[in-house]
């Protein structure tokens, strides 16, 4: 499985030892404005010059409009930038009808493209035929709608191989990242902060601190 960071604030990419290893970065518009950055051509392309600086391998990065010009106005210097960089790009786009022409427009430039806010299998089914690269449902916005989730992420990963790839979004806890392993998800994006606090766990520390405390008993016992 790969693991993206979710965010925007290029400080908060340098992870404490224990967290895994890092595909990229993923952002939207409100990543960006919560990173304290305006949502602008020149704020996007600094984010590709730092994933390139941070040895990132992947970088993806959401349009602020379905407006096509400028979609295409902006996509010619992102690549461009990311080439440079030595980043693999892709463009987020919200899964919905009224993007469709943008999500054209940009694919015919040959970019691969993510279908964001995915939340049903017909949207899937839709996002399937665009042949979108990757899908990403936001996990934890459907938990807290009420809905159950695991039907919809069973059928992401049943299409893996001919279809989206499965990027799952708004993980709220260790173990829908657990279950999200289990059932196959390509990839997963996680908040700096919740990798650096899942890395480690009180049960591991205090297993390890009884070794300690056996250890020292050991020694005094048979020392």
């Amino acid at each position: 499985m790969k693991v993206f960071l979710d965010s925007a604030q290029v400080s908060s990419w340098s992870l404490p030892s224990g967290c895994p290893a890092i595909a990229g970065v993923t952002t939207n518009p409100s990543l960006v404005l919560q990173a304290g950055l305006p949502v602008t051509l020149a704020t996007y392309l600094q984010l590709i010059q730092a994933a390139g600086a941070h040895a990132m391998a992947e970088l993806m990065l959401q349009l602020p409009s379905n407006q096509v010009a400028q979609a295409l106005q902006w996509l010619a210097p992102l690549q461009e930038t990311a080439v440079k960089a030595k980043v693999q790009l892709t463009i987020k786009l919200p899964c919905h009808a009224d993007w469709l022409p943008c999500i054209q427009a940009v694919q015919q430039t040959g970019q691969a493209i993510l279908l964001t806010g995915l939340s049903n299998p017909v949207q899937l089914l839709w996002a399937q035929s665009l042949k979108a690269q990757y899908v990403a449902p936001y996990v934890g916005r459907l938990v807290a709608d009420g809905r159950d989730v695991w039907p919809l992420m069973q059928a992401c990963v049943a299409v893996q191989a001919h279809g989206p790839a499965l990027l799952a979004a708004s993980i709220k806890s260790p173990d829908v990242l657990s279950r999200l392993i289990a059932c196959g998800a390509a990839a997963v994006t996680l908040p700096p902060a919740s990798l650096a606090a899942w890395a480690g766990d009180a049960l591991t520390d205090t297993a390890m601190a009884q070794f300690d405390r056996d250890v020292a008993a050991s020694l005094k016992q048979f020392g």
